[in-house]
């Protein structure tokens, strides 16, 4: 039998942390079809819960009432999206994982790419979010400056929306409550009750769109980030994320997860620890 393409889902009441089956499973749907974006690949009940989340924030009434606006509404699947794939974040974030990477690892990998004619140190900050995480190694590296070579930083989002945030470089005060004061007011210009991060920093970093989870090219990089972002995955997708972080690292390159994020089966036979604590690793 066919379905009726116009038949509507039957409503269901949209319970705390909840969404229900039929209906998260036709939001899947519409979101592969729209813009190719897999909600299969996450974790089950954390999605759900963003699903959920998002209806009632914008009112709707049940799961039904949610999927019809979804249908209809142009705006409501990227702000469904970046509901789905923002997570928060600050500048300086566990400060302790970016003195060890000023002090251990960043001088480790410029001092074996200096004499090697155009070759650039190149960092990728995968999942950056509103931009925190990419801007507070570009402003790491402006105060070790003069590097001694030249630096490519690369930050990727999945969001087009959050990214054009990040380029903006405008923050709320408490994305800078962990910056040391003197570097917030070297840098950093009141714009009322926000602050605006200086041009010079800001163009030290290229924003790009990424989807680690469908893009099958991933950028080469001595050093990635890819921070608080992996425990919203299935362990199967966590594990091929982190191979394929491996593939673009060379031998001695560094991957650094979130303190909450571990490597886990095969992959971990492709690092080593550096520094267990900062979840920083070396490619082996």
């Amino acid at each position: 039998m066919t379905a009726d393409p116009n038949r509507k889902s039957p409503a269901a009441p949209l319970l705390e942390g909840d969404f229900p089956d039929q209906a998260f499973a036709e939001v899947r749907d519409i979101l592969f079809e729209r813009v190719g974006f897999d909600l299969g690949m996450y974790k089950d009940g954390c999605i759900r819960r963003r699903v959920a989340r998002r209806a009632r924030s914008c009112g709707a009434r049940d799961a039904a009432d949610y999927l019809q606006r979804l249908r209809g509404d142009k705006d409501e699947v990227p702000a469904l999206m970046a509901a789905l794939t923002i997570h928060v974040s600050q500048f300086f974030r566990n400060i302790s994982t970016f003195e060890h990477l000023r002090d251990q690892v960043l001088p480790q990998l410029i001092q074996r790419l200096q004499g090697v004619r155009n070759r650039p140190l190149k960092i990728w900050c995968a999942g950056c979010a509103g931009g925190e995480e990419p801007y507070t190694l570009a402003l790491m590296l402006h105060e070790m400056a003069p590097l001694g070579v030249p630096l490519s930083l690369l930050a990727t989002d999945i969001s087009p929306d959050i990214l054009q945030r990040a380029h903006e470089g405008l923050y709320e005060s408490q994305r800078l409550a962990e910056m040391p004061d003197q570097i917030r007011e070297r840098y950093f210009t009141a714009e009322g009750d926000r602050y605006r991060l200086q041009e010079n920093i800001r163009r030290m970093v290229r924003f790009q769109r990424h989807n680690i989870m469908t893009d099958t090219e991933y950028p080469e990089a001595d050093l990635i980030l890819c921070r608080n972002v992996l425990i919203y995955f299935s362990r199967e997708e966590q594990e091929r994320i982190i191979s394929h972080f491996a593939r673009v690292l060379p031998v001695g390159g560094f991957l650094v997860l979130g303190r909450a994020e571990n490597l886990m089966g095969e992959s971990r036979a492709l690092f080593e620890s550096e520094n267990a604590r900062e979840r920083i690793y070396r490619r082996v």
